[in-house]
């Protein structure tokens, strides 16, 4: 799940970004702001959600995946959009 809030007073957009991955031990967002080499580590929560709020600049796109156990590449069933990508897949698109 996405969610979006838009900060009236600066040129940025808070996105909470939540997932629910059965047997998952960590799961990462990567590709944000065009950074795959630095995965952005999920926080986990009672019922075995994970969660990570990120701060992106209006007006911008995002190529992303989630990556869990460091193995297994996921999409955001509920990403504005998907592209393919290298490998033969697609990447998760967020619109700001």
């Amino acid at each position: 799940m996405i969610q979006k809030t838009y900060l009236k007073t600066k040129d940025q957009c808070k996105v909470k970004f939540t997932v629910s991955i059965e047997n998952a031990e960590r799961v990462e967002v990567v590709g944000l702001n065009n950074d795959w080499d630095n995965p952005i580590e999920m926080n986990r929560k009672k019922g075995g959600t994970f969660e990570t709020v990120q701060s992106l600049p209006k007006n911008t796109q995002h190529e992303f995946k989630y990556l869990v156990n460091g193995t297994e590449w996921r999409n955001e069933p509920e990403a504005d959009s998907e592209v393919p990508n290298e490998f033969g897949g697609t990447n998760s698109v967020l619109t700001v």
